[in-house]
């Protein structure tokens, strides 16, 4: 439904839907091994045994474009899984109890006054570099925007008539955080999880890029660009093609989720409806 909406979400749905399976299917699309060394095959040109050339290291340039979106998709998609399932529950208890909520934002405002990319490098560094560790590290500094999005709507959504009735009849706790408030979250955390899962793509990327993030060895977009920025004036393609897909992914994931907040909005609804 959303990506009939206008032609440009279809683009976005296709490119998206395109990088998703490469990344699936790389031990089926990738010709060659990602990570096997041929010192005497560095630096080729694109022809018909390397499509794309190699890398300094003789490594099909490809292969590894190809496996390194495993890595970056499984981080923005594990971190905004992460976020919002742990931001869902903060946020939905900060905001129906006020003493609560008190101490918890003063957290969350902590959290946020730390720049994102100076945490992560600060988690990475303490606890070594590993996919978990580089995970965690992301994730940290999004749950407190899933936490305030989620109190938002809370506070909002607590104060309505069928709230308080369930409140009066005396409904439990849980039910009423779950059956009364947090089906109210989901459209507008749908469209968080888009902007999380981006942000998470570019901030594997930007950690790797400067050699904070997955050991370097391992195939991701971030680490290929790191290692090609040494021959980016031999040979552009070692940054560009990584460039060129990281930069679809999450222009993708960006019009994708605006699409669905536009579908998700009664707002726009009501506007679509008066044209």
């Amino acid at each position: 439904m959303l990506a009939a909406s206008s032609p440009l979400t279809l683009i976005a749905a296709l490119c998206l839907a395109v990088v998703v399976a490469s990344a699936v299917f790389a031990p089926w699309i990738a010709p060659h091994d990602p990570l096997q060394l041929a010192p005497a095959q560095r630096l080729k040109p694109p022809g018909a045994e390397f499509p794309l050339g190699t890398d300094a290291y003789g490594r099909d340039l490809l292969s590894r474009v190809v496996y390194g979106g495993r890595v970056s998709l499984l981080v923005g998609l594990g971190a905004a899984l992460v976020s919002i399932t742990i931001g869902l529950a903060i946020g939905l208890v900060s905001g129906f109890f006020r003493p609560v909520d008190a101490v918890v934002m003063r957290i969350m405002d902590g959290l946020m006054a730390i720049p994102a990319i100076l945490l992560a490098i600060a988690v990475v560094s303490l606890s070594g570099a590993s996919l978990a560790t580089v995970l965690v590290a992301i994730t940290i500094p999004e749950i407190p925007r899933v936490v305030r999005l989620v109190r938002s709507v809370v506070l909002s959504a607590r104060e309505e008539p069928y709230v308080e009735a369930a409140i009066s009849v005396g409904t439990s706790l849980p039910r009423i955080l779950w059956r009364h408030l947090m089906p109210n979250t989901i459209a507008p955390l749908i469209v968080q999880g888009t902007y999380v899962c981006a942000s998470a793509i570019l901030t594997e990327a930007i950690l790797s890029f400067l050699g904070a993030g997955i050991s370097p060895e391992t195939p991701t977009w971030g680490n290929i660009m790191a290692e090609g920025r040494t021959y980016f004036q031999l040979k552009p393609s070692l940054i560009f093609w990584p460039g060129l897909l990281l930069s679809a992914a999450i222009l993708s994931i960006n019009l994708l989720g605006d699409a669905a907040r536009d579908a998700l909005d009664p707002r726009m609804k009501r506007r679509e409806g008066t044209r």
